[in-house]
């Protein structure tokens, strides 16, 4: 569902959750410091993650909101962004030259964790994955964080490759 308020992002989906009305819209630069306190307040993010220099982040947000692949979202709950993710699309050879979705860095703010807003994220991810013809949607997870494997493997996730990363 995509509603306008005036003057405000497209919504892009809305639900009702215990604590109130979350939507999830695309996001916008200002938004970026919300997003990247969600992306720090995190085992991993907390020591990869820094707003000493906020140039690098702004080039990026722009990378991404300039390229029609690329979809940065966040997740308001009552007009606070709560949560994040990236949701791109690969044009690929194998498969039959199959598009593939990947969602990357999702995060929900801590205290909403275990009420159905990471649910709802990425089931809207993978509807709009399949209304853009994609085969299937990818996403990684690093190997420390069990409870999240936990919770993609309840969504019909299966970890059937094994992932490598080189850091350059």
């Amino acid at each position: 569902m995509v509603t306008t308020q005036s003057g405000a992002a497209p919504t892009l989906f809305t639900a009702a959750v215990e604590r109130g009305t979350f939507t999830l819209r695309r996001a916008r630069k200002g938004d970026l410091p919300r997003i990247l306190a969600l992306l720090a307040d995190d085992q991993l993010g907390a020591t990869r993650e820094s707003t000493d220099d906020v140039a690098p982040y702004e080039r990026a947000f722009d990378a991404i909101d300039a390229d029609p692949a690329h979809l940065l979202v966040v997740g308001e709950l009552d007009g606070d962004v709560v949560a994040t993710f990236q949701l791109s699309y690969i044009p690929g050879l194998s498969r039959k030259g199959s598009w593939r979705a990947q969602i990357e860095a999702v995060r929900v703010s801590e205290t909403l964790r275990g009420q159905g807003v990471g649910v709802r994220m990425i089931q809207w991810a993978i509807d709009q994955a399949r209304e853009r013809g994609c085969s299937l949607v990818q996403l990684t997870t690093d190997k420390s964080r069990v409870s999240a494997h936990r919770f993609y493997e309840r969504l019909g996730f299966v970890a059937s490759h094994e992932g490598m990363k080189l850091t350059l």
